[in-house]
């Protein structure tokens, strides 16, 4: 350790002199690292806290830049995998008596619904193991409370409320406001439920999408209300009648329900958990460990018990589907594709699982993608673990693989086509712009940005819209053996919950991560001893500049969560998707922009 920290302290004295940091800083650094090596101690009697706030995402977000990497302010993240495996090592570490849920702040952070499903069950696990749950929040919302339903023990703030008014998805639409400043939009489609070009052409959803986001909405509704009721021993009616008649719930109507357990302050909570963990009443808290820095304990042990040279690798396909690299928050079409090249020619690996979060995104960046899993699957079994969406192309990469795993409310299917083509003519004229082309071909400057398409071109384009669609049913047909004609029923770029795809034959298994990695060492016969390696492998900035504290208190978020600054992130989300549509001929196989679930 002595000598670690002194090249480590001129290896950081030197990046002073580069980056201009104070000498605060660099002892802040030098503390960090040496944190870092010796680790988090766990004490007997120690509570988790799982901050509910917190983002958990498939694969690890690195940090890209040096502020980011160091600032306080960023929302913690953790990966789903570091949570099952922290929550499933908890379950039978003697050291740890129980488990306390709570949210920093509200609106921020949070998963999906279908990777808080495989949380709900590691939950039920520890629970079952006779260890105690807590959750406390001054109001509980849907997502929120999906979770702590589970706990022995569910408490709420006097001044509080629940909210059991159901789900919505608000979409965004923006042809008026396109039109006002002259910017026009044609688009060519497959799929009459192919929702995704609406926002550019209509003032509000079609009846088509209306219906499937309906669909889609009750079957994510009514895995909420079986799970909430069975946790909470109430009936489905009961929830749904309490859903449908009063929606938000008081602090004495949610007691009275039995939705909650105790209404009381937090230090009435930390009074309680201090006598839990064994603690002095005159103590300030009690004695805690964050889950995040607990999984470097479960990571550790879970290491030791699966030494072996035997590998499976779990891919993470998450983000938008783009062409070429991307970006680290996206699923470059050729870095994936490298990736698995590289992973296939591994013989230490002997199983892939392939982990789709994605919307979709590019067709090309998606059939080369989906050559590598066909290529791949050759070599050495190959799963696909879908997580809280994966349509459009997500399900395009998905195809042709052993085994599809889906929760329940996975968000998947949307097998359809279209092209979007803006042009910003008016909006160049209205100010005095004007473009002259020379081409020496009738359709050369087809995809020019400066002036509509006419309906020969439009026809042109269609029709290669028309081909990648049949491409798509042709491959979906082909690799879940079904007719053609009845993919094409079902497709039309329709979204579909996971339970009805595997009814309809689009996925395979009802399951998580954690069930397609079994699944993934079954065929390839490695028994008990195997490890786990995960790709892509994004060192974050954080770590190249020797890691960041990971705090053992109950942290508190200073995320933004105020009405104007949530719906604004929303809008730059919308047109963060605008700028990945990169595909080199404008086909995309992709969800609606704009598909929240509230």
């Amino acid at each position: 350790m002595r000598d670690f920290l002194k090249y480590t302290f001129a290896t950081l004295l030197g990046l002073l002199i580069f980056l201009g940091l104070s000498i605060g800083g660099l002892l802040a650094l030098v503390i960090m690292v040496a944190s870092r090596e010796t680790g988090p101690t766990v004490k007997n009697k120690t509570v988790l806290t799982f901050d509910l706030a917190m983002t958990i995402s498939d694969a690890r977000q690195a940090a890209s830049t040096i502020g980011e990497a160091l600032s306080s302010d960023e929302t913690e993240t953790m990966t789903l995998r570091a949570t099952l495996d922290a929550i499933n090592h908890a379950t039978t570490d003697p050291r740890i008596v129980g488990l306390y849920i709570y949210s920093s702040a509200e609106g921020v952070g949070g998963a999906g619904f279908a990777p808080l499903k495989e949380i709900r069950a590691a939950l039920h696990r520890f629970r079952a193991s006779g260890k105690k749950i807590i959750a406390y929040d001054v109001n509980w919302r849907e997502r929120e409370y999906y979770l702590a339903s589970v706990a022995d023990t569910v408490v709420i703030n006097p001044i509080g409320a629940l909210e059991l008014n159901g789900l919505s998805s608000e979409a965004m639409f923006f042809a008026d406001a396109l039109k006002k400043i002259g910017v026009g939009v044609q688009v060519t489609r497959v799929g009459k439920y192919k929702s995704a070009v609406e926002p550019f052409l209509l003032a509000k959803r079609s009846p088509e999408n209306r219906q499937q986001t309906e669909t889609l909405l009750t079957d994510l509704w009514s895995e909420f209300v079986t799970a909430a009721s069975q946790d909470r021993k109430l009936t489905v009616q009961q929830i749904q009648s309490l859903s449908n008649n009063q929606g938000i719930l008081m602090p004495q109507e949610a007691l009275k329900n039995r939705l909650v357990d105790r209404i009381a302050y937090l230090d009435e909570v930390v009074a309680d958990l201090k006598q839990l963990t064994g603690e002095d009443p005159g103590e300030k808290t009690f004695r805690q460990l964050g889950l995040k820095a607990y999984a470097g304990v479960a990571e550790d042990a879970i290491g030791r018990d699966r030494r072996s040279g035997e590998k499976i690798a779990v891919v993470y396909a998450e983000g938008d589907i783009v062409n070429g690299q991307g970006s680290r928050r996206q699923v470059g079409g050729d870095r994936l594709a490298k990736q698995l090249r590289q992973i296939r020619q591994d013989d230490e690996i002997k199983a892939v699982v392939l982990r789709v979060n994605s919307p979709g995104g590019s067709v090309s960046a998606s059939e080369i993608i989906q050559r590598e899993v066909i290529l791949t699957r050759k070599a050495k079994p190959l799963v696909v673990s879908m997580g809280t969406v994966a349509a459009s192309g997500g399900y395009w990469i998905s195809t042709f693989s052993d085994r599809i795993f889906a929760e329940p409310n996975t968000i998947t299917g949307s097998i359809g086509v279209f092209g979007i083509l803006p042009n910003f003519q008016a909006l160049a004229n209205n100010n005095g712009i004007t473009w002259d082309a020379v081409k020496t071909g009738r359709f050369a400057d087809i995809y020019s940005l400066y002036r509509p398409k006419n309906s020969q071109e439009l026809t042109l384009i269609q029709k290669t819209v028309n081909s990648y669609y049949d491409r798509f049913l042709t491959k979906v047909a082909e690799s879940r053996k079904l007719p053609k004609t009845r993919v094409a029923e079902i497709a039309q770029g329709r979204v579909w919950s996971g339970r009805r795809a595997k009814e309809l034959g689009l996925v395979d298994e009802l399951g998580g991560l954690e069930a397609a990695i079994q699944e993934a060492a079954r065929r390839a016969s490695l028994g008990d001893r195997w490890q786990i390696e995960e790709y892509p492998k994004f060192r974050s900035l954080e770590e190249r500049i020797f890691g960041k504290l990971v705090g053992d208190q109950i942290s508190q978020s200073t995320a933004q969560s105020d009405p104007l600054s949530l719906e604004l992130a929303k809008l730059q989300k919308d047109l963060a998707v605008l700028k990945a549509m990169n595909d080199p001929l404008g086909a995309y196989a992709r969800l609606p922009f704009n598909l929240r679930i509230d």
